[in-house]
């Protein structure tokens, strides 16, 4: 078979096996509320009364089916070994496996970023997921962004805080080709709203990043230092 074949073969494989992994590990989440919910059938009340019981039941099995997706999709993932791959540079339409092995692991963030992020970013369940998904996270670390990627190639020591809407990912494509790095920050780093840390950055201990700034790939900032735009300076 011809390599363009193989690579059509690779590509629908890891497209169906993803949709397959998704319909079961959201049928798993919601399985809890969809048996309440029958269970609840079953009792005999007022439409009045049933209306009222439901409405005050969203919220909760809302929350139940989130922190389940939560668990299960990390431990899927861990399971098939889907990661992105460290320090690589590869073209993506060649669909070779690491690549693919990456695409399928970035669909299954971003599913629970769609449905779980919401309730539980900025919170100790998202750390949580965070390391379930094979991120380093030490203790009081607040990441407060839906934008963080490539979760095994992050490295977040203590007391690190994320602010809103910052992009942190161990991943950038570049003309075609997928590079991968991974990202460090030490101890005290504080990441201002809206920043975007390039792949391969290092931060030393308690450094701050203001907000709108642009860290390029590879920087390293020093230590006990504040460092503003795009790209950042150091400013103190």
């Amino acid at each position: 078979m011809r390599a363009e074949s193989w690579r059509l073969v690779r590509f629908v494989w890891a497209a169906v096996s993803v949709i397959v992994l998704e319909t079961i590990l959201l049928g798993i989440s919601v399985a809890p509320v969809v048996a309440f919910l029958q269970w609840q059938s079953t009792w005999v009340l007022t439409d009045a009364v049933r209306i009222g019981l439901l409405s005050l039941a969203v919220v909760p099995l809302y929350l139940l089916f989130a922190a389940i997706l939560i668990v299960v999709s990390p431990l899927a993932t861990r399971l098939l070994g889907w990661r992105t791959p460290d320090n690589v540079t590869m073209r993506l339409t060649d669909f070779e496996w690491p690549v693919l092995a990456w695409g399928r692991y970035l669909m299954t963030i971003h599913v629970v970023r769609v449905f779980a992020g919401p309730a539980f970013r900025s919170t100790p369940f998202w750390s949580l997921y965070l390391r379930l998904n094979g991120a380093r996270i030490g203790r009081l670390v607040w990441v407060n962004s839906l934008a963080v990627m490539d979760h095994n190639l992050l490295e977040l020591d203590d007391d690190v805080v994320i602010g809103s809407d910052v992009h942190l990912s161990g991943h950038t494509v570049e003309h075609g080709m997928l590079c991968t790095a991974r990202v460090h920050l030490q101890r005290g780093t504080v990441v201002g709203v809206g920043t975007v840390l390039g792949i391969g950055v290092t931060t030393g201990v308690g450094t701050q990043v203001g907000a709108l700034s642009v860290v390029p790939k590879f920087a390293t900032l020093d230590g006990g230092a504040s460092y503003a735009g795009a790209p950042v300076r150091r400013v103190s």
